[in-house]
Parts: structure tokens; C-alpha cells; sequence
């Protein structure tokens, strides 16, 4: 058996590990690196391997990182199942296609400058077409069932906790006689997050694929970052404003909608207009109500004392149209107002924004950790006028940052991940981490006397 490294190594994004085993071969994950744009089409556009050779797809979860290059895997020549949870499947799907969308805006947006250069045109990485035959190709599973995706392998799902339908992969291989226990992490979640389900933590392994994202430190608990975004919407509607709040589609639009939904309900804050402004959140929205055994049993004990879904209260608007979006902006009334994208580069988010940050009664409220030189990120250090559309804006409105919301396993759980099979583990590899929080975990993990820890590189191959 082989393990080939070809993506998520020393870097965070664009997850892929290809498993050859008795003379087929396995992907573990089919995901978009995500960097400069200069390096980004070319490393997306070539394998280092061929896809017409690929004997069958796992994949772990659906966000891009991890499930992103699919469309460009088929269009080179796969044929194969994508075996995925079931709700997954259903996300994926959703999701690849926004992506497809995204692909040939970008490359819209490159060509123009590069006719302006007298140079060749390039095309879309792949477009929503190539995105949408690979619907098709999915294999919903439950989780815990087995199922083999190649010969000799045993495969089931265990809740990751990460996002709806992620999970961890659990194999049982045998080949030459030799039997293996193999786990790979996919994203690992965290305890008490609204919504899902805890993570499943590995037991007797013998190999193990695992990610070390947070591998340097440990998050807040996510019941503080309930209370902190509890009293922002309490003291903003109090004064009349609107909070106006950045986020990414599919997981946290969802979770903010629940927490809302909880402090209504019970009577914490006014009972005001929330919006969900962004159409992929929209219909990932939906998936999740079609996907209800993901839950946790707080949100279904939830749901069953409250007699309406979470993702559904008699305040909540879903904004699909242009026109419902903007006539947002002309209404002056307290209001949440969540949407697209994350890091408000670009959607609708970025004119919610326009409009209403000179207002002092008004709050933008930050939820999740902003790249450097975005506008969330300008925002997030409380510039006091920042440049949007070409145009510069003066800061008057408040600014709220709230931590503890990261769908991502921190320090703790990844060492408890890690420990719980020391007993039986012959080698944990280290991915989807940079090389600081990496090695910080690999430190720690030697020191607890786990010292079989590798950092593997881009591209190593290992065999077992």
C-alpha cells in the first residue's frame, strides 16, 4: 500500500491523497487549492497523476478545499463513483455548481486583463456544466455503513462534526494477507457547536491521516460566542440600528440563523426582521432542512419544544431576488441582516455594507477569522474609513468581533484525537496544516510520548 500526498500538505487547502492499494487506486478527497491566483489555475489544472487511472473517490465533506476539483477530475477522464455521506452528496453537488459559476467569472475577469496585454485568453478551470455532471456521480452512504469502494477495502463514514454530512473515513484494507486499519480525519469539528452532532474520534488504528489546522491553539467555547452575539443584536436593535453580518454560506449563515431563532424563542432579544441575503446560502439551507438526521439532540429537542424548524422561525426571511436585496437598504428598520461572502470581498454583503456603515446606530458584526487586505479584515481592525466599490466610506457605525465560532477541531480535541489511538497507531500524518501549527501539534504529541508524527511534503509518497 502507497500514499501519495498531492494536496492539503504543508498547506491548508486543496485536500488530496491518493491510496494505491492491490493494484488499485483510491482518492481520499478531490479539493481546490486556494492561493495566489498566480499559482492557483496551474496547480489546479494539472494532476500528478492521471484521473483516467483513479479506480474511486471518498470524500470527506463538501466544502471547496476539499471537494472543489471534482468537476476538473472528471473532465480529465474520471469515471468512477464519489462515494460521500448522503447529505454530502446533496451539498456537493450544490456547491460545486456555485463554484462552476465562480470559475468562469474569474476567468472573465482575468481575460479581460489579459487582452489589455495582448495576451492569449484562458479558459474556466471548469464551468457550472462540468459541475453539474458530476452530480451524477455521487454515491450517497448513511453513516456507519459499509460499503468497498475498490477491491479489498472496507469503508464507512463516522460523524466529523465539521460541517453537514462531513466525516471522518474509516477503512479496513487487506492486501497480501496483510490486514490495516486506516482512519483519515477529513476536517474534525468541534464539541457543543450549534446544530451537529459531535465529532466521532478514531479507536485502534493503525495509520491515520489527520488535519492540524488549529495544531497551535485552542479555541473559546462556542456558548461565549452565543452570549457575545446575543448582547451585539440586543444593544443594536435597543438603539434602532441594523447588524450587519459577514458570512460564509453553508455552515455559518446556518448556525446564525439558529442561535437567532434560540434567542427569540426564549425571549432574549426583540423580535426583529432577520434576512439571509445570499442565494448559495439559501438553498444550502434547504439541504440542511432535507438532512435532519445530522442533528444534534439539542436541535431537535429544540424543534420538538418549539413546534418549528431551526433553520425556519416566523421572523426569517431566505432574500432570493435582487430587488428584495436592495429594497434591505432602502428600509430603515432594526434588522439582521446576514450575508455572502465570509470575508465581505465580494456578494451582496459588500453593498449592505456600503449602506449602512456610516450610520453609528448600526453594527457590522465579524464571526469568523478574516484574511489580510480583504474588507472584513479592514473592518475587523476598525479602520476608520475603508474603500469600497472605488469609493471611500467613513467608519461611524460600531464593529463587533465574535471568536469561538470556528467549525474547526482546536489544540485540545486534535491531541485528544491523536492520543486516543496511541496504543495501536504505527504513524499519524499530519495534513491540512501550515508548517507552524503542524509542527507545534507534532511537538506536543512527542512530548506525550506519541513520537510516530510525520509532516509529510507536497507530492511525498510513503509506503506501508
Amino acid at each position: 500500500m502507497r500514499i501519495n500526498f498531492h494536496g492539503a500538505a504543508h498547506t491548508v487547502t486543496g485536500s488530496q491523497h491518493l491510496l494505491e492499494i492491490n493494484g488499485s487506486k483510491l482518492l481520499l478527497d478531490c479539493g481546490l487549492y486556494q492561493g495566489r491566483r498566480a499559482d492557483t489555475y496551474e496547480r489546479n489544472l494539472n494532476f500528478s497523476y492521471d484521473p483516467k487511472t483513479v479506480d474511486a473517490v471518498i470524500l470527506s465533506h463538501a466544502h471547496i478545499d476539499h471537494a472543489g476539483n471534482l468537476p476538473n477530475l472528471t473532465k480529465q477522464g474520471y469515471e468512477g463513483n464519489i462515494f460521500a455521506t448522503r447529505a454530502t452528496a446533496d451539498l456537493g453537488s450544490l456547491m460545486i455548481r456555485d463554484s462552476g459559476r465562480i470559475q468562469e467569472s474569474d476567468a472573465e475577469f482575468v481575460n479581460k486583463k489579459r487582452a489589455q496585454r495582448g495576451e492569449e485568453p484562458i479558459e474556466p478551470l471548469y464551468t457550472e456544466h462540468d459541475a453539474e455532471e458530476v452530480a451524477g456521480m455521487f454515491k450517497g452512504v448513511n453513516y456507519a455503513e459499509a460499503f468497498e469502494p475498490i477491491p479489498g477495502v472496507i469503508a464507512r463514514f463516522y460523524e466529523a462534526g465539521h460541517i453537514l454530512g462531513s466525516a471522518g473515513v474509516s477503512l479496513e484494507i487487506e492486501e497480501k494477507g496483510k490486514k490495516i486499519r486506516f482512519w483519515f480525519s477529513g476536517d474534525i469539528g468541534r464539541y457543543k457547536m450549534p446544530l451537529l452532532r459531535d465529532p466521532i474520534l478514531p479507536e485502534a488504528v493503525d495509520y491515520m491521516i489527520m488535519e492540524s489546522t488549529y495544531g497551535d491553539k485552542s479555541h473559546s467555547n462556542p456558548e461565549l460566542a452565543y452570549s457575545e452575539f446575543r448582547n451585539v443584536v440586543k444593544l443594536t436593535v435597543e438603539r434602532g440600528g441594523k447588524v450587519i453580518v459577514p458570512a460564509f454560506a453553508v455552515g455559518r449563515s446556518q448556525e446564525l440563523v439558529f442561535y437567532l431563532n434560540q434567542m427569540m424563542e426564549n425571549g432574549e432579544v426583540p423580535r426583529v426582521p432577520v434576512y439571509v441575503d445570499s442565494p448559495l446560502a439559501v438553498n444550502a439551507t434547504e439541504v440542511f432542512k432535507r438532512h435532519l438526521e445530522c442533528f444534534d439532540e439539542e436541535t431537535a429537542k429544540f424543534v420538538r419544544e418549539s413546534r418549528h424548524p431551526a433553520l425556519d422561525f416566523k421572523m426569517l426571511t431566505y432574500v432570493k431576488s435582487v430587488e428584495e436585496s436592495k429594497a434591505l437598504n432602502e428600509n430603515k428598520e432594526p434588522m439582521v441582516i446576514i450575508s455572502a461572502s465570509g470575508m465581505a470581498e465580494t456578494g451582496r454583503i459588500v453593498h449592505h455594507i456600503k449602506n449602512n456603515i456610516e450610520n453609528p446606530k448600526n453594527t457590522i458584526c465579524i464571526v469568523s477569522w478574516q484574511a489580510p487586505n480583504t474588507l472584513g479584515r479592514r473592518l475587523a481592525d476598525r479602520e476608520p474609513q475603508v474603500n469600497i466599490f472605488g469609493e471611500v466610506y467613513k467608519r461611524k457605525c460600531d464593529v463587533a468581533t465574535i471568536g469561538g465560532l470556528s467549525g474547526h477541531a482546536g489544540q485540545d480535541l486534535l491531541m485528544k484525537y491523536a492520543l486516543g489511538v496511541k496504543d495501536t497507531v504505527k504513524q499519524i500524518f499530519l495534513v491540512h496544516g501550515e508548517e507552524k501549527q503542524a509542527m507545534t501539534l507534532k511537538g506536543l504529541l512527542n512530548e506525550r510520548k506519541l513520537s510516530q508524527v510525520h509532516y509529510p511534503e507536497l507530492h511525498e509518497s510513503v509506503d506501508l
